[in-house]
């Protein structure tokens, strides 16, 4: 059963969603990006803001440099360390960005899907051991978005 803290007395535990308001308020009051951050406390980008934003857990040192990058309380901290639950709504989301990548995938999934099997067999690209970059090219034409996700391949097993 998934419990959920609650934010009513003061010794209560933040929620993952209170944990990013409070991460996201001080990012912005201090005019940082989240490439600087990553920066002042030795982490990748793409790791760093998917922690901030609750997908993943920050090791407790990780947790206390970010919480004194941004000036945040404990409480914060003791956020950021808890284990997610990795979950979201099922429902196509409205944000213009996001649509494009479930819209890539709803184009080229099958595609990736037959050429990873051709090239490694029967199982899937790992998301737990996993690595993904963002990266910006310009182009006179418009600039372009790079994303590379590398991905330990799993091969399903037979018994």
């Amino acid at each position: 059963m998934k419990t959920t803290p609650s934010s009513s007395k003061a010794d209560s535990l933040l929620t993952k969603e209170q944990m990013t308001d409070r991460i996201i308020t001080a990012k912005v009051q201090k005019q940082l990006t989240w490439t600087a951050i990553a920066e002042q406390i030795g982490v990748d980008e793409v790791w760093l803001t998917s922690a901030c934003l609750g997908m993943n857990s920050m090791k407790p040192e990780l947790a206390e440099k970010l919480c004194a990058v941004l000036e945040l309380p404990n409480e914060v901290q003791i956020a950021l360390a808890m284990f997610p639950y990795k979950q979201w709504a099922f429902d196509v989301p409205q944000d213009p960005l996001i649509y494009r990548l479930y819209e890539v995938v709803g184009v080229y999934g099958e595609t990736l899907k037959e050429i990873i099997h051709e090239k490694f067999g029967d199982g899937i690209m790992s998301a737990i051991d996993f690595s993904m970059t963002v990266g910006k090219e310009e182009n006179p034409a418009g600039d372009r978005v790079i994303i590379t996700m590398n991905g330990k391949f799993l091969p399903y097993k037979s018994w």
